[in-house]
């Protein structure tokens, strides 16, 4: 796929690279060391790492796939959500989709 990618090992790692960059898009591990993509999320919505980050969109990622938890993703914040293992297919996808409406 023609993007560049940062990998971060840690939600505060996720938060740091966030704030000091400028990306068009988070994909949010929702099980991360020291800080869950959740709360990342949730810092990122209330402007804790920059007013102009708030409206990022995000992607939640997570190995769960129980009824509601889609729903509890995007009320905390995420802008979709898509489940491990994750499908290159349904990735690019979803990308697309942002990117069209964008457009």
């Amino acid at each position: 796929m023609p993007y560049r990618v940062s990998l971060a090992e840690t939600g505060i790692e996720a938060i740091e690279k966030i704030k000091a960059g400028n990306y068009d898009l988070v994909l949010m591990d929702v099980r991360m060391p020291d800080l869950g993509g959740i709360e990342a999320a949730q810092a990122i919505r209330r402007g804790e790492v920059g007013q102009d980050k708030v409206g990022i969109k995000m992607i939640a990622l997570t190995a769960y796939a129980l009824k509601g938890d889609r729903e509890r993703r995007l009320a905390a914040g995420m802008d979709e959500y898509l489940t491990k293992p994750l499908k290159s297919e349904e990735l690019y996808g979803m990308l697309q989709n942002f990117n069209d409406a964008e457009s």
